[in-house]
C-alpha cells in the first residue's frame, strides 16, 4: 500500500509538472499570438467561464469521490449503482451550465464584460461543459479506486488535443482575416473539444475498469441515493458558486475601473491590454513555480488528515511545522528570482516590459501567496472547510472594494496594492486559524525570517549574476532565457547552501526518510 501510493503521488507530480509546462508554453505562445489586448479579452471570457464550470463540476466532482468511496467498501453492484445516478446528475448539471451560458452568452459579453466580441468565444466555449462534467465523476471513481493513471492519461491528451488545434486555428487566423474575438473563439473552441477527446478516452479507461471492478453485477439501488448525493451537492455548489461569482465579478469590474483611470490616455483598450499583461502574462508565471510543490502537498496533506483524525497532535504539529519550513524556503527563493529575473524573463517570453515590472513588484510577496495555497489545503485537512470559505468570502468582498474605490484613482499600482493586501490577509487569517486549532505557537523565525534570510543572501547572489552576465540580456531572446537559467540556478544553488544549515537540511532528510524521523520532529516542535 505504501508502494502504490509513493507510486501515484510520483505520477501525479509528474505529470502536474509535465502540463504546467505545456500550458505555461501554450500561454506564452498565445500571449504573442493575441497580443495585450487579446490575451486581456481572453481572460475576460474565462473569467465568466470559470462560474460556468463551477456550476457544471464542483458538487458532482467531490460528490462522486466520496459517495464511490463509501459504496466500493460496501457493495460492488451498490456502487455501480450510485455511479449511473452520478453520471445523470453529472450530465444534468453540465447540460444546464451549457443552456445557462448559451443563453446569456450575449448579454455577458455586451453588459458584464463591456465587449461584444467575447460572445462567440462564450458561445462555443459552453459546449464543453456537459462532457466535463461526466468526465469529473469518471475522474471521481477512478480516485476512490486509487487508480491515478485514467485520469493522467487523459489530461495529457487533453492538452496535446488543445495546444494541436489552436496551433492550426491561429496559423490560419491571419490567412482568414480574423479579428482578436475570432482568435479567442478559436481558442476557447478548442478547449471544447479536448474535453470531449478525454472524457471519451475516460469512458474506454472506465469500460476496462468495470469488469474488473463490478464483474457481471447488475447494478442495484443505493441507499438513499438522492439524499446522499444532495447532502453533498447543494453545500458544496452553493459554496463553490457563489465564491466563483465573486471572483468573476471582481474580474469584469477591474478592467471597467482600469478604463475610467485610463479615459483620457487608451481608454477601454489599454485598460484591458493592461489586465491581460497583469493576468495572462506575469500571474501565471508567478504561480508556474508552486506546482513544484505538489509533491510535498501530495505527501503530506493525507498524513495531516490522518493525524487529526487519530488526534495524533505531537505527529500533527511535526507535519504542519514542516510544510510551513519547506514551503517558506521554496517560496523565499521563487520570489528573489522573479525580484532579480523578472524583467528580462517577462522581455524574454512575451516581449513586453509591463509584464516585467508586475513580476518584480509581487515576486517579494509570493512567500505569503504560497503559504496561503499550502496552508488552505491544510485547513482542509484538519476539518477547518467552514474557516477556510468565511475567510474566502471576506476576501473576495475586501477586493472587491478594494477595486472599486482604488482603481478608479490608482489605476494598475491600485490593483496591484489590492493584490498584495489580499495576500496578507488571507496568508495571516489562515494560518492563524490553522494554527490555533493544531495548538502550534507562533515561530516566524523557522517559517518565515530563516528562509527570508535565504532568500536576500540568493537575490545579492542573483544581483552580482544579472551584472556579470548583463551582456546576454541585451542580445535577444535566447540569450536572455540562457542569462535567466544560469542566474536562477546559481541563485538556487547558494540559498540552498545558505538554508541548509538554518533547517533545510534537516527537514529534506525528513521528508526523504519518512516516518522514521517523525519522533525526533515532534520532540523538535515542542
Amino acid at each position: 500500500m505504501r508502494q502504490s501510493y509513493l507510486k501515484n503521488a510520483a505520477l501525479m507530480t509528474g505529470a502536474d509538472v509535465l502540463l504546467r509546462l505545456a500550458g505555461m508554453g501554450l500561454r506564452i505562445w498565445l500571449a504573442n499570438a493575441l497580443g495585450g489586448e487579446g490575451m486581456g479579452l481572453y481572460q475576460l471570457v474565462l473569467a465568466v467561464y470559470s462560474l460556468f464550470v463551477t456550476l457544471a463540476t464542483a458538487g458532482v466532482s467531490v460528490a462522486a469521490t466520496r459517495l464511490m468511496a463509501e459504496e466500493l467498501a460496501r457493495s460492488p453492484a451498490e456502487a455501480r449503482g450510485m455511479l449511473h445516478r452520478l453520471l445523470l446528475a453529472g450530465a444534468g448539471l453540465g447540460v444546464l451550465a451549457l443552456a445557462a451560458q448559451f443563453g446569456l452568452a450575449g448579454l455577458a459579453a455586451k453588459w458584464w464584460l463591456g465587449d461584444v466580441r467575447a460572445a462567440g468565444a462564450l458561445r462555443v466555449s459552453s459546449l464543453g461543459l456537459p462532457w466535463m462534467a461526466v468526465s469529473s465523476v469518471l475522474r471521481g471513481f477512478f480516485i476512490a479506486r486509487r487508480q491515478v493513471e485514467p485520469n493522467v492519461l487523459s489530461q495529457l491528451a487533453e492538452q496535446t488535443v488543445r495546444i494541436g488545434i489552436v496551433y492550426f486555428a491561429l496559423e490560419r487566423a491571419d490567412v482568414l482575416g480574423w479579428d482578436v474575438g475570432g482568435r479567442c473563439t478559436a481558442v476557447l473552441g478548442a478547449t471544447a473539444v479536448s474535453e470531449a477527446v478525454s472524457t471519451g478516452l475516460m469512458a474506454l479507461f472506465y469500460r476496462k475498469e468495470a469488469r474488473r471492478c463490478f464483474g457481471a453485477r447488475p447494478a442495484c439501488r443505493p441507499q438513499e441515493p438522492g439524499k446522499r448525493l444532495w447532502d453533498i451537492l447543494w453545500p458544496v455548489e452553493g459554496g463553490r458558486c457563489l465564491a466563483s461569482a465573486l471572483h468573476t465579478a471582481e474580474n469584469m469590474l477591474v478592467p471597467a475601473c482600469l478604463a475610467v483611470c485610463l479615459q483620457f490616455s487608451g481608454g477601454r483598450a489599454e485598460a484591458v491590454a493592461q489586465y491581460g499583461s497583469l493576468k495572462g502574462m506575469a500571474l501565471p508565471l508567478l504561480t508556474f513555480p508552486f506546482g513544484l510543490l505538489g509533491s510535498l502537498s501530495v505527501l503530506l496533506m493525507p498524513e495531516i488528515t490522518q493525524a487529526h483524525l487519530r488526534g495524533q497532535s505531537g505527529r500533527l504539529a511535526a507535519l504542519i511545522d514542516r510544510m510551513l519550513r519547506l514551503t517558506g524556503y521554496f517560496s523565499a527563493l521563487a520570489g528573489a528570482a522573479f525580484w532579480v529575473w523578472g524583467q528580462p524573463l517577462a522581455e524574454a517570453l512575451y516581449g513586453s516590459a509591463e509584464a516585467g515590472s508586475y513580476l518584480v513588484i509581487l515576486g517579494p510577496a509570493m512567500p505569503l501567496m504560497y503559504l496561503e495555497s499550502m496552508v488552505d489545503g491544510a485547513m482542509k485537512g484538519v476539518g477547518e472547510q467552514k474557516a477556510v470559505f468565511r475567510y474566502s468570502m471576506w476576501d473576495s468582498c475586501l477586493r472587491i472594494a478594494g477595486v472599486l474605490l482604488l482603481l478608479p484613482r490608482f489605476g494598475m499600482k491600485g490593483f496591484l496594492f489590492v493584490i498584495l493586501l489580499s495576500s496578507f490577509y488571507t496568508c495571516t487569517a489562515n494560518t492563524g486559524r490553522l494554527l490555533s486549532s493544531c495548538g502550534l505557537p507562533l515561530r516566524l523565525w523557522r517559517w518565515l525570517g530563516a528562509p527570508g534570510f535565504a532568500g536576500a543572501v540568493s537575490a545579492g547572489a542573483g544581483l552580482a549574476l544579472r551584472h556579470l552576465l548583463a551582456d546576454w540580456l541585451t542580445g535577444g531572446a535566447p540569450l536572455q532565457l540562457a542569462a535567466v537559467a544560469l542566474g536562477g540556478a546559481g541563485m538556487a544553488a547558494v540559498c540552498f547552501a545558505a538554508a541548509w544549515p538554518l533547517g533545510l537540511g534537516e527537514e529534506l532528510r525528513a521528508v526523504a526518510a519518512g516516518e522514521r524521523r517523525h519522533k525526533k520532529n515532534v520532540q523538535k516542535v515542542k
